[in-house]
């Protein structure tokens, strides 16, 4: 790569972070991925990932873990970052009450790393994701980026709220512009094999029975993930600014005087689970086999999430219909399986 100021992707390896990375080569931009392979769930996925991105001129991969200090204070002192999107995590709100200590290493320590090398190398813009999940306990819909978010039900969803605390700390104290996105329920090609999509879809295909938490009776804001993409690269060549206006008196819990802000991205149009079920069940050709259980600790029973703050910065919002979202899924993943 002859540039001397890619753009950094964490998670290059990653369900999302794969997609933005493509698009961002795909435009022309050179970029550094960065991903440590765990094995939180296949790597042979990660791995296929890598290789759809392998031929490009202008993407190079790093496997490094970002709870190394040293390691990831080098590569950023190797390239001074320009830009950095950050998408490495350790993801799962379930997994977070089995292995509590992967959260604090990759999402606490990980970032921490990741804010200090864009302290030191001047970084013009880090966008780094968030999660719906620090909206928590919170049951006023749909979710605002003004709500207050300080009752997370699960440790997942602290970390993130942390990261979102984190990066204003250092947009005030170094001017550093920090932009947090707060996915809300991602689908799509490539996606994870823990999300539900994923599956359901496994089980519909083998005849298995599906599990349905609270006896499905879920809503989650379904966000396709060439949505998610378009909203994330429409950020990156836009840092965040201090408002002027904000007040200390009765302050915005999504914006600063610093140049620090945070976006919902999400469809911005909740689905019931079990609607979702059926749409599987139609594009797969198989009925599904119910199991009704209750729900989980550190769930929540809907998500919806409110983009007029995306729409109006950025001119867009998710809007994929999920008809539209699980049929590109299905057929990526039969395609998949068969490769």
């Amino acid at each position: 790569m002859a540039t001397v100021n890619p753009i950094l992707v964490t998670g290059a390896a990653g369900f999302i972070g794969f997609h933005v990375a493509r698009r961002l080569v795909e435009a022309g931009r050179d970029v550094i991925g960065v991903d440590n392979l765990s094995s939180y769930y296949d790597p042979k996925l990660k791995q296929a990932r890598l290789r759809e991105l392998a031929g490009a001129k202008n993407f190079k991969f790093v496997r490094l873990d970002l709870a190394d200090r040293a390691a990831t204070a080098a590569l950023f002192a190797e390239h001074r970052f320009p830009f950095v999107i950050h998408l490495a995590a350790q993801a799962g709100v379930r997994h977070s009450l089995i292995d509590p200590y992967a959260y604090a290493d990759a999402n606490l320590d990980g970032f921490l790393n990741i804010l200090e090398g864009c302290r030191h190398a001047g970084c013009r813009h880090l966008v780094y994701a968030s999660s719906s999940s620090v909206y928590g306990s919170n049951t006023r819909m749909p979710f605002r980026t003004s709500d207050n978010v300080d009752h997370p039900l699960s440790l997942y969803g602290a970390s993130k709220k942390a990261n979102e605390l984190m990066a204003h700390s250092y947009s005030h104290l170094f001017n550093l512009p920090t932009t947090g996105l707060r996915f809300f329920t991602v689908y799509g090609p490539w996606g994870r094999p823990d999300m539900a999509m994923w599956i359901f879809t496994a089980a519909i295909s083998a005849g298995k029975p599906i599990k349905l938490f609270n006896n499905g009776n879920m809503r989650r804001d379904f966000t396709y993930i060439d949505d998610v993409v378009q909203a994330v690269v429409r950020l990156i060549d836009r840092p965040a600014r201090g408002d002027p206006d904000w007040s200390a008196e009765a302050p915005d819990p999504a914006r600063s005087s610093a140049p620090w802000r945070i976006y919902n991205i999400g469809n911005n149009s909740p689905v019931d689970v079990l609607a979702v079920v059926k749409i599987l069940e139609q594009t797969i050709g198989k009925k599904a086999i119910r199991e009704l259980l209750p729900m989980q600790p550190g769930d929540v029973p809907a998500t919806f999430a409110d983009v007029d703050d995306l729409m109006r910065d950025v001119g867009f919002k998710p809007s994929t219909p999920i008809a539209e979202g699980i049929a590109q899924f299905i057929a990526w993943y039969k395609e998949y399986h068969r490769a």
